[in-house]
């Protein structure tokens, strides 16, 4: 369960009674959308429905059967949610906005990069300047991902960017190689690798360009510097764009 201070109220009217069920927003908005897949029962705050949340006041259970046919809440709470209106604070409200706007910056800065710059990662701080200045407002209550192409949008006329990925060839020497090989490989989707007859490994990895500069410190981080990376290629337009 979540705590009471990350919840918001889900309240649904009907037959002349009032619903209210207590919920973590985002699974909120993802039941509303049918896209919920994940346990009720860690995204609510209490295994109840009220009449009012705030006071802790139940409805007559003769309500909830005429209703939903039920008096079970974990089978109430999603019906609630979906076919009522989800009540947030203005203090929610910022709070939500905030957390998404970062999510929304760390999001472009790992897969954005500066066209102008030999495909130079554009820094989380740049993308914060660029978002503000175009006047892009993140919207609290939509998902990161379905506001990414309308923030690219807002950030072209005052960056270059654009989305891309990069492919790199890493080298590992043989007395780094065993954990070094493993760490890296966590990193991105290894299209390819090889052990050579030195003990040394060869990758090749690809990731966002955006964590170029991320992947040669885990790399150097874990090889002391001696490892040897090379860009082969790029590839462009991710399937987020």
């Amino acid at each position: 369960m979540i705590s009471l201070d990350d919840a918001v109220t889900a309240r649904l009217e009907s037959h002349g009674a009032r619903f209210e069920v207590l919920i973590d927003p985002d699974a909120a908005l993802a039941i509303k959308r049918g896209e919920f897949d994940g346990d009720l029962e860690e995204v609510i705050a209490a295994e109840d429905v009220f009449e009012d949340a705030s006071r802790g006041d139940r409805p007559a259970e003769e309500d909830l059967e005429k209703v939903f046919d039920t008096t079970d809440p974990m089978e109430i709470i999603p019906e609630v949610v979906e076919r009522g209106e989800i009540q947030i604070t203005a203090d929610q409200r910022r709070e939500m906005q905030e957390q998404k706007r970062r999510q929304l910056i760390n999001r472009i800065a790992r897969n954005a990069v500066n066209p102008q710059m030999d495909d130079a990662p554009h820094p989380p701080e740049r993308i914060e300047r660029a978002l503000e200045e175009a006047g892009f407002r993140v919207d609290p209550m939509e998902q990161v991902e379905t506001q990414v192409d309308d923030a690219l949008d807002a950030l072209r006329p005052v960056i270059p960017i654009r989305f891309a990925e990069v492919t790199v060839a890493v080298n590992i020497p043989a007395q780094y190689a065993g954990s070094a090989q493993a760490r890296v490989r966590q990193f991105g989707d290894l299209e390819r690798e090889e052990w050579q007859n030195d003990g040394s490994w060869v990758g090749v990895m690809t990731f966002p360009a955006g964590m170029q500069n991320d992947f040669y410190d885990l790399v150097n981080e874990h090889t002391s510097g001696e490892a040897e990376t090379q860009i082969i290629k790029d590839k462009d337009d991710l399937a987020t764009r």
